[in-house]
């Protein structure tokens, strides 16, 4: 293993920490105080959530767009970005505002996703080090388990919601300032190499589109309300402090799993097993409110959504076109799920006083995800060159 290729791994980690673990799911762990302190309903609760995602959408179709400037520029401006966001929610008081930080920072979370995953991956593909993609993947997982501490340990300290956003903020510009170390310039080489030659909508690449459209509906109601839901049940709350840890200390080593038995058996078919795996997790606290229904949650919803999410990326590389351009069109649909995801849930939230409805849907939405990934196996192995 050459040092320099794992360096870059380990700034992609940290890009991904600051964007997508930080910018993206903090708000779980803050989401009750808020709710407390505001007050929030359930229902604007889940359109706080879905205008992140909106935005992560808006931002996944603007980076499909062939921008000016380096990769490296846009994947630190949007860094940037989401430190502000995080910053500026700790001054917010009212809807309008929360809605329009949560896009903000859902449209830099995915211009993060996308050039960092383009710039790292094909630079530690460049150099034979493809494996090294699992460390940066695991940043997801780094950056909700470390914010998730440092929200523990301030409302530990009584510390107001506020304080826990400004706190949030201060990590990502930490996590932000190791990124312009560990990341280089892009090479001036590498800019007019690859011309955008389209998409192409391959059969086997719209059924891995529906499957993982399905996957961001599937895993995001648990993503956005399970601390919201352990604060809510008297017999959990004793877990509030330590469910979202344990959800990104299950998220960081599972891609290193995940895409070393993708490698052995096959991605789309581990993509299945994994979704499979993740419905279990909810049906686990969507049938049975009790500790141990929530752990078994947080570990098996916490330990394959990272996964899931770089194995669909994966799966891109052997379906045809711009490889830019596939990952930001699978971002669309991802982010299409998750937009849907936390405002039914929330409603229905709000209307019952239960997810079990929403997180049934979620389960349905899983299994049927898998069924479309095995689809789109079958016919790459069919119609593969080599047979």
């Amino acid at each position: 293993m050459h040092r320099s290729p794992f360096l870059l791994s380990l700034g992609g980690l940290l890009a991904m920490a600051a964007a997508m673990g930080v910018g993206r799911f903090v708000y779980t762990p803050i989401l009750p105080p808020m709710v407390e302190a505001i007050p929030l309903t359930k229902s604007q609760a889940g359109l706080i959530a879905s205008a992140n995602f909106v935005g992560y959408l808006a931002g996944a179709v603007l980076a499909a767009v062939r921008l000016p400037g380096s990769r490296r520029f846009w994947l630190l401006s949007s860094l940037a970005a989401t430190a502000i966001c995080l910053f500026c929610m700790g001054f917010a008081t009212a809807m309008p505002a929360f809605l329009a930080l949560r896009f903000m920072a859902g449209a830099a979370s995915a211009f993060a996703l996308i050039f960092s995953s383009a710039l790292v991956i094909d630079r530690l593909t460049a150099t034979g080090n493809g494996a090294l993609s699992a460390v940066h993947f695991s940043g997801v997982g780094v950056g909700i388990a470390a914010s998730a501490a440092i929200v523990a340990l301030l409302l530990k300290a009584d510390a107001a919601w506020t304080t826990l956003w400004f706190a949030s903020a201060a990590l990502a510009a930490v996590a932000t300032l190791a990124v312009v170390a560990l990341v280089p310039r892009d090479e001036p080489t590498a800019q007019p190499a690859q011309k955008p030659d389209g998409v192409r909508l391959t059969p086997d690449f719209v059924a891995l589109l529906g499957a993982y459209g399905l996957f961001g509906f599937g895993y995001v109601i648990t993503a956005t309300f399970i601390v919201d839901m352990v604060r809510g049940t008297s017999s959990l709350a004793h877990l509030e402090p330590y469910i979202w840890v344990l959800f990104g200390l299950c998220a960081a080593p599972s891609v290193v799993l995940w895409t070393a038995l993708g490698r052995r058996w096959g991605v789309l078919r581990i993509y299945a097993v994994a979704c499979l795996v993740e419905a279990m997790g909810v049906a686990a606290s969507a049938l049975w409110l009790h500790p141990a229904s929530i752990l078994v949650s947080a570990v098996f919803v916490g330990g394959t959504f990272v996964s899931l999410t770089a194995l669909g990326l994966v799966a891109t590389r052997s379906s045809g076109g711009d490889p830019r351009g596939r990952i930001a069109l699978m971002t669309v649909l991802f982010s299409v799920g998750q937009i849907l995801g936390p405002a039914f849930a929330g409603y229905v939230y709000e209307a019952t006083g239960s997810l079990a409805t929403p997180l049934l849907a979620a389960v349905a939405a899983l299994v049927f995800a898998a069924m479309l990934s095995l689809v789109a196996d079958a016919r790459q192995r069919a119609f593969s060159p080599s047979r």
